[in-house]
């Protein structure tokens, strides 16, 4: 482009040039360029020194950080070596599901790549979820540790697919489709496949933690390697001592537990102790497990610190201790459980169902979970809670007034609330049926059907008033 003066701007000194006046607005249009008067009165312009190509660029530095694709392989390198190292041979089971979710993403169009990864990755946790089935009923035999931890870390796997290809279709990503129709070298499509590889397979998530958006994994991978939290330290020493305190008291409640009677042995009233007990013993390992996959995800710089780009919900921890302990309401304990989680399930269920949505939802949360009979049973109830836990709110509001009343009303529900709660946890922690049976005969019945019976009387009572 040239000036009003014929002088390309940013031109090279071998260009030809036409003398500028020495005015400001000359200097100004030739870049910045230096005027110096000769002896004869005439004026000799120097041009101005060549801008950089790429001003957007950093400068080289005389020792840059790891590039983007060396971040990927490390990640994806650690990922493979865990899962070898805590699945063994079983991480097969976690390996092939990665290397087709990432050929159906790549060869799909984005309409079509959710729902087929979807019915694939189901399809896949399904069968392995049957094979648990057939070892623990069938066979009578406990399965291996390394197996539960592959189907532990395809669960979430299956997370971070759904939550890939939705981005996709959904448009938040750019399409990857075509990649593997066009006629690129089979190096460029495993580069094109790399990040979808990495993400899927890292290391820091492999086998816990909430899930981690692409948005976020992508930002933080290609962003710069000098980022770091302001004060990581501090942090994470709070992390450890809510770790150490959450493990002094699971020793307390396991030595409670184990010194009183079971579900097969406690009489009338005392089966509520067992079981509320039992329930504290199970959300305190919940809660050290997900604090310190938290910390491994911010220690590895994917937390909230980190990747927020426009439009994404925020990184949101799985833990929230003291909400999910003083609630007076069950809709609330649901969202805010494994918080990451309950996002996700709303995000691909049921912002997507237009019939029973919340139904929907715990159902398929039970599919995800593995279909056991408790799990089923469960769920299903935990539904049922949530729905007359709305509209004994929603009454409540209208009818009661006063302080005194209202803190009383508060007080006893969140003691119901914390007992279904109890009730709902054991029935999906102990899974088989023989143990169901024995939860559901005991006293604890009482408070789930106390709910029951509100949600059948308020809802005639909603459909008067409608």
């Amino acid at each position: 482009m040239r000036g009003p003066s014929g002088y390309r701007e940013g031109g090279h000194p071998s260009l030809p040039s036409q003398p500028l006046p020495e005015t400001p607005s000359a200097q100004a249009r030739c870049g910045g360029g230096m005027a110096r008067r000769r002896r004869d009165g005439r004026t000799k312009t120097f041009p101005a020194p060549i801008p950089h190509p790429f001003p957007g660029l950093p400068t080289p530095t005389p020792s840059p950080p790891p590039s983007a694709a060396a971040r990927y392989l490390f990640l994806l390198a650690g990922g493979g070596a865990l899962a070898l190292a805590a699945m063994g041979p079983f991480a097969v089971l976690v390996f092939i599901p990665v290397i087709c979710a990432v050929f159906l993403i790549c060869l799909l169009s984005p309409q079509e790549v959710h729902r087929q990864t979807f019915c694939f990755q189901m399809s896949w946790q399904t069968l392995c979820h049957l094979g648990l089935h057939y070892t623990e009923y069938y066979l009578q035999e406990l399965p291996s540790t390394r197996f539960c931890l592959a189907l532990s870390s395809l669960m979430l796997l299956t997370q971070r697919v759904t939550s890939l290809s939705l981005d996709i279709c959904e448009g938040k990503l750019a399409a990857a489709s075509g990649g593997t129709r066009s006629r690129s070298s089979l190096s460029e499509h495993l580069c094109k496949a790399l990040p979808y590889f990495s993400y899927l397979l890292f290391f820091p998530a492999l086998l816990g933690g909430p899930l981690c958006s692409f948005q976020r994994f992508q930002a933080r991978v290609q962003g710069p390697s000098n980022l770091c939290p302001r004060h990581p330290f501090r942090a994470l020493t709070w992390r450890g001592l809510q770790i150490l305190g959450l493990e002094c008291l699971k020793v307390v409640m396991r030595a409670v537990v184990r010194a009183g009677a079971g579900l097969t042995d406690c009489r009338q009233l005392q089966c509520i102790y067992v079981m509320w007990s039992t329930a504290g013993l199970f959300k305190l390992t919940y809660y050290s497990h997900w604090i310190l996959d938290d910390s491994l995800l911010r220690a590895a710089g994917f937390g909230s610190e980190f990747g927020q780009s426009p439009g994404e919900d925020g990184y949101i921890p799985d833990a929230d201790i003291w909400t999910l302990e003083t609630t007076h309401r069950i809709s609330l304990f649901a969202r805010k459980w494994n918080q990451s989680t309950a996002r996700w399930l709303r995000r691909l269920v049921f912002q997507h169902s237009r019939v029973w949505p919340l139904l929907q939802t715990f159902a398929f949360s039970a599919w995800w979970h593995g279909l056991h009979p408790g799990q089923v049973f469960g769920f299903l109830c935990w539904a049922v809670m949530v729905e007359a836990d709305y509209l004994i709110h929603t009454f409540a509001k209208l009818f009661i007034r006063s302080w005194p009343m209202k803190l009383l009303y508060r007080t006893l529900t969140w003691a119901h609330t914390q007992l279904i709660i109890a009730y709902i946890m054991l029935a999906v922690e102990v899974r088989s049926l023989s143990s169901l049976w024995l939860l559901c005969n005991s006293y604890n019945s009482v408070f789930p059907m106390v709910y029951c019976i509100l949600l059948l009387l308020l809802a005639k009572r909603k459909h008067t008033f409608n």
